[in-house]
């Protein structure tokens, strides 16, 4: 094993003279091209280049020496450094840092990041990143080639955002461009580089902020979810059984949406479901064929501070041009739509019926389509707590679908 391994930090400015030091007494320097052209590295060290982090672990463990790994920015933050301290290598890493690609990238653009999300980006994990990108306000991403500003927009169709796009950080082609996204995929940019991607509502404010990547205040207040119906702008307080709070809890429960996923709500209606699952963190598609409920959905998520996007059609027609969903909410439309929907194969569906006849008919369908399916019967009773009287009863059955691949 090498008798040290350092892991220093590059972002274009001057190396501290800790790295200089730890550089200076190397015997083996592993880095990019561009770091292993400094002048700092030792004429005499054997130099790696970097590809594969676990090749180079390998080399560097059987190293008779002092090892130096260089990299970009901050190698603590999405680095190599978590690589290098992998069990399997074993390896111990003193680390002298530099400033983060994300900081500088937010410097150039001369903007306040405690409130924005970070992501890394690769074509493995490019519409995560994308979805991440619809659902909040202020997104930070390191691309990789095959998932740059490009595919970030053309993923983006149909959503508006703006991209702050920061080329090659520290070097002599540094360059920082501000574009739309739509026009963001009409260019060929050069890697390595950050895009800070930013829109969907106005910059939120942090006063009092304590937490990093999400403001942590409650809309006006608002703790919980399953928030009874009159919490909703414009929504009747008895708008039907598929509004119903405790029916929302359970869909919730069953599909639970998270950041990163993209949650498609077909038949919308007051638009709390999907509210509530962009709390979640989740990207929202909120799909109703009724102008008036789209015009709600819109107003919730205004209300609440959240980002979704309404989309104004029938199902199962409209779902066609729609991007992959991973978790879906079918409020209505009975077996064509929930067939259309396991076309697309997203993880979790959850519906709804009123009769034990209904319940089958789209049981049947979720299950002839590849799906293992749960059915409930819920019943819920809302008491008038000034007499301990009966004030309203919702009954309804609960159909919740994991695609068989994924069941235990």
């Amino acid at each position: 094993m090498a008798d040290r391994v350092t892991v220093i930090g590059w972002d274009g400015s001057p190396l501290t003279r800790a790295a200089t030091a730890a550089l200076s007494a190397a015997t083996l320097v592993a880095g990019a091209a561009h770091h292993l052209a400094l002048n700092e590295v030792p004429p005499g060290a054997e130099r790696i280049r970097l590809g594969s982090i676990d090749l180079a672990a390998r080399r560097i463990a059987g190293h008779r020496g002092s090892a130096v790994v260089l990299a970009d920015g901050d190698p603590g933050f999405f680095g190599v450094v978590r690589s290098l301290r992998a069990p399997e290598h074993g390896l111990e890493v003193e680390v002298v840092p530099a400033v983060s690609a994300v900081a500088t990238a937010f410097a150039r653009a001369g903007m306040p990041w405690e409130d924005a999300q970070t992501v890394v980006a690769h074509p493995r994990t490019l519409r995560r990143a994308v979805n991440v990108c619809r659902a909040h306000h202020k997104v930070a991403v390191l691309t990789s080639p095959g998932a740059g500003p490009a595919e970030l927009a053309l993923l983006l169709e149909g959503v508006h955002r703006t991209f702050v796009i920061c080329e090659e950080l520290g070097t002599a082609r540094e360059q920082v461009t501000v574009v739309t996204s739509d026009a963001a995929a009409d260019h060929v940019w050069r890697d390595p580089n950050v895009v800070i991607v930013i829109g969907g509502g106005p910059e939120q404010q942090a006063e009092g902020a304590w937490i990093a990547g999400r403001h942590p205040a409650y809309p006006r207040g608002v703790r919980g979810w399953a928030l009874p119906a009159d919490a909703y702008p414009g929504t009747e307080p008895k708008s039907g059984e598929g509004e119903a709070p405790g029916l929302r809890a359970a869909q919730l429960a069953r599909l639970g949406p998270r950041t990163g996923d993209l949650l498609w709500d077909i038949g919308s209606g007051s638009g709390a479901l999907a509210v509530e699952a962009a709390r979640f963190g989740a990207a929202v598609l909120a799909v109703d064929s009724d102008p008036e409920a789209c015009a709600r959905t819109a107003a919730a998520a205004r209300d609440f501070g959240v980002q979704l996007q309404v989309v104004e059609g029938r199902a199962p027609h409209v779902l066609e041009r729609l991007p992959e969903p991973d978790v879906v909410r079918i409020g209505g439309g009975g077996v064509p739509v929930v067939t259309a929907v396991a076309d697309r194969r997203p993880e979790r569906i959850v519906t709804h019926a009123s009769t034990r006849d209904e319940a089958e008919a789209l049981g049947g369908a979720l299950t002839e389509n590849g799906y293992k399916v749960a059915c409930s019967l819920l019943q819920s009773v809302e008491l008038d707590t000034s007499a301990w009287s009966e004030r309203e009863r919702s009954v309804v059955f609960l159909l919740s679908a994991l695609r068989s691949d994924l069941a235990p």
